[in-house]
């Protein structure tokens, strides 16, 4: 399965930006359809944002929707995830994995190697 390392997570204040990283490793590639996840304290981890193979389909959830921007380089195996005016309800654990389709709300089901996230904390 495909290997994705998760880093950029901080520690911000309310209005605050930041840019997380998604790579593949071990000599995988990022899939064709990815996306990225989230867990916040005492929550189920739910998607943030999803992203198709070229970049020219994007879905968001609604509590990120106008304030965050996914992206891929597929020459770098890399994918982005660009969050503005940081809010403390975002502070969760930061994952990217697998989709089927840009548009889906989990991984396949035959998905299971998330990595070790990226935490994000909003904070005065």
């Amino acid at each position: 399965q495909v290997q994705l390392i998760e880093s950029g997570g901080g520690v911000v204040q309310p209005g605050g930006s930041l840019r997380l990283s998604c790579a593949a490793s071990g000599g995988t590639s990022l899939p064709a359809a990815v996306g990225w996840f989230r867990r916040a304290p005492g929550k189920e981890r739910e998607v943030v944002a999803g992203i198709s193979w070229l970049g020219g389909s994007k879905r968001y959830a609604d509590v990120v929707q106008g304030r965050s921007t996914i992206s891929r380089d597929n020459a770098k195996n890399t994918l982005y995830l660009e969050m503005n005016d940081l809010r403390p309800e975002d502070t969760a654990v930061y994952y990217c994995a697998p989709l089927l389709y840009y548009d889906r709300s989990q991984p396949p089901s035959n998905f299971n190697s998330w990595g070790p996230g990226t935490q994000v904390t909003v904070s005065s």
